[in-house]
């Protein structure tokens, strides 16, 4: 009995109040994880937290923050490349199912932070000097997302992402894959 009390709950959960997703006005919190490389993603990867606002027509603001942290190989070791981002964009519904569970978006940003090379240190190990420099970056970004709802305020987010940073001395073009969870408030 407590089995099927068990499955009809979850059934509920599941599959109940569709009506209630993609309200205007309906915020979101959202935990992101991703990798740069298919190669050594424990080295090469970024984590975020996005605000999402609910617009017109499921479509939806997005306000973030967002740690990245690369390592760029020299003579056997590695260089800690890291990047702190705020973000402010917007992305529209291109696809969605009748009872809104399953969508896809493609949003564009504004990014700007700040970029840091080897903490700041500008001497290796064999006292040779990095050339790169530390600073402000800012740019554009896009994403190209898959949402999922699991539950009416959980959502699953598969992201595939680009950045196109000015004012680094790194690599400008950034592109990225993630995945997280979205808890609409």
């Amino acid at each position: 009995m407590k089995k099927l009390i068990f499955t009809s709950m979850m059934f509920l959960l599941v599959f109940s109040g569709h009506a209630q997703r993609m309200l205007p006005g309906q915020k979101g919190l959202e935990a992101i994880v991703g990798t740069f490389t298919s190669d050594s993603p424990e080295k090469n990867y970024f984590l975020g937290t996005v605000l999402t606002i609910m617009t017109k027509k499921g479509n939806y603001q997005l306000y973030g923050v967002e740690y990245a942290h690369r390592y760029a190989e020299y003579k056997g070791t590695s260089i800690p490349l890291e990047t702190f981002l705020g973000e402010a964009g917007y992305s529209f519904r291109l696809l969605a199912d009748r009872k809104k569970a399953i969508a896809v978006y493609a949003g564009i940003a504004g990014v700007g932070g700040y970029e840091t090379i080897n903490r700041g240190e500008e001497l290796l190990f064999d006292r040779a000097k990095i050339l790169d420099e530390e600073g402000f970056v800012y740019g554009a970004g896009g994403r190209l997302s898959l949402e999922v709802y699991l539950f009416d305020r959980v959502v699953l987010v598969l992201q595939g992402r680009a950045k196109m940073l000015w004012g680094t001395s790194l690599e400008q073009f950034r592109p990225s894959a993630g995945a997280g969870l979205r808890f609409n408030l």
